[in-house]
């Protein structure tokens, strides 16, 4: 039987899911459930119909008198697996929806309890668990993240979402010594996938009218001292020419410091400091302080300082910091709930893999530390389904009007082969000639990739850990990465990982 799901259909089995995982969850040894449960199966009795068809032999309250909280499981885990599957084959956002409906009532079911119950708390490890299994099987995926794990690679966890459904997987450890793979809704930072964020944000103080895009930066942060031939649009552009606090490399091999950081030089340096904390302001008078790539607008170079400048230029312009801004305006209203905008803070939310650094024949555990080192060039944390979410409705323009959107997604020649900047995103030309909006992230031992078809159709996001060290020994394992998976998913054939 073909079931196609209205959003009535959609919104009946978020309340019935509620339902019966508040009622698996509450039941106290005795059988006796809170309230809520009580009124959890009410809800639940609503799933008539189609929905009941979808979730079989649905319990209702007075089934679940006497009965252990084991026995309850049997009876709504293959209800609420069979919902998901079907979710993630039609609608993988609501498929995200209801997965998040389904751990609230989990975590919700447990609050009125001083002390939840260990049987309790395994059933919500059970539900976790049902639902991250309920995905299509996909070998040729599974065997692509472990031919990158083969390849240098510590763990890997990937998000496909395409015709066939969603798909989730990992291979690999989450650390080192460690058997269990990296969680496929685990935390990473992410990068320079933050600039994305950033640049829509930007993006939507222009749709406003607060900000515009050709109007020298200078005018909204005249204390900085900026040439005022740099404008918004080249801050977002990365066609500023103004120097990257993080150091650059000229075309004759020439290094130029900046900051320490983890790699060249300074890695034993960037260790020391990892829990130092660099005010943004900080970082841009340092680059002001060194010779400029190029006259503004004149060629193209990749500097953090641009989004540094983004950010005190969004924080200058609303009056509120960058991560309440975020939260208000893209986070909250896409239901992005593991995405964070971490200032200074060393932490990372549970549960996520490790990274690593290695220097002088010593490796350390380095996913604690303080990020504001690269500030808005890529601080930020998230998840793979988190970014598929957001990258998806970004270019299908439920975050932009159409023609802001058109302009960020309009390719700048780099120089760089196949790798075109519009305002905070590649354009790039896949090997079978289609395209792809992306913006991959790497920050020490860590990676996010992000990838779309332009209608949001066709995602791919993935983290990655590993052991890093100065001289970056597995750049060349992580281009052949990206390029498999993109291959894989967006042209339905793939390369081995080298």
């Amino acid at each position: 039987m073909t079931i196609t799901l209205s959003d009535q259909d959609k919104s009946t089995l978020r309340i019935a899911a509620y339902g019966a995982v508040t009622l698996m969850t509450a039941a106290g040894a005795a059988g006796q459930p809170h309230k809520i449960a009580t009124n959890g199966s009410i809800a639940l009795g609503s799933a008539t119909g189609l929905i009941g068809h979808v979730l079989a032999d649905h319990p209702e309250a007075k089934d679940l008198t006497g009965r252990s909280v084991a026995e309850i499981a049997d009876r709504v885990l293959p209800a609420l697996t069979t919902a998901m599957n079907l979710l993630k084959r039609q609608d993988p956002a609501e498929a995200d929806n209801f997965r998040k409906t389904v751990l609230v009532a989990a975590e919700s079911a447990q609050m009125p309890q001083d002390r939840p119950s260990p049987a309790a708390a395994e059933m919500v490890r059970k539900i976790t668990e049902a639902l991250d299994a309920a995905v299509p099987d996909r070998p040729e995926l599974q065997k692509a993240i472990e031919e990158i794990v083969e390849s240098g690679f510590l763990g890997v966890a990937l998000r496909v979402r395409d015709e066939q459904g969603e798909w989730a997987g990992s291979a690999g450890a989450a650390e080192l010594g460690g058997t269990a793979k990296p969680p496929v809704h685990g935390h990473a930072r992410i990068g320079s996938n933050t600039k994305t964020f950033t640049a829509t944000l930007v993006l939507q103080l222009v749709a406003e009218g607060k900000i515009h895009l050709d109007t020298p930066a200078a005018d909204y942060l005249p204390e900085l001292g900026l040439d005022r031939r740099i404008t918004v649009r080249m801050l977002l552009q990365h066609t500023s020419g103004l120097f990257n606090f993080t150091g650059e490399v000229y075309d004759d091999g020439t290094i130029v410091h900046g900051i320490p950081v983890p790699y060249s030089t300074t890695g034993r340096e960037w260790v020391d400091k990892r829990f130092h904390t660099y005010k943004p302001e900080d970082l841009v008078r340092l680059s002001l302080s060194k010779p400029a790539r190029f006259e503004p607008g004149t060629g193209w170079s990749y500097s953090n300082t641009n989004y540094v400048l983004a950010r005190l230029l969004i924080e200058k312009v609303t009056g509120r910091s960058l991560a309440e801004e975020m939260q208000r305006r893209i986070l909250d209203p896409l239901g992005l709930t593991g995405t964070v905008v971490p200032d200074a803070s060393p932490e990372i939310p549970e549960p996520h893999a490790h990274v690593y650094y290695r220097y002088e024949d010593t490796t350390i555990d380095i996913t604690r530390h303080n990020p504001s080192w690269v500030s808005t060039g890529g601080d930020m944390i998230s998840t793979s389904q988190d970014l598929a979410t957001f990258i998806s409705a970004l270019v299908s323009g439920k975050l932009l009007p159409a023609p802001l959107l058109a302009e960020m997604c309009t390719p700048h020649s780099t120089g760089l082969p196949n790798m075109d900047y519009g305002l905070g995103v590649f354009v790039q030309r896949t090997d079978c000639g289609g395209t792809v909006i992306t913006h991959n992230g790497g920050t020490v031992g860590s990676a996010a990739l992000m990838y779309t078809t332009p209608d949001g159709g066709k995602t791919l996001t993935a983290v990655l850990n590993w052991v890093d060290d100065a001289d970056m020994s597995v750049a060349a394992a992580f281009q052949n990465a990206q390029k498999r998976l993109v291959n894989e998913v967006f042209c339905g054939t793939a390369q081995p990982a080298n």
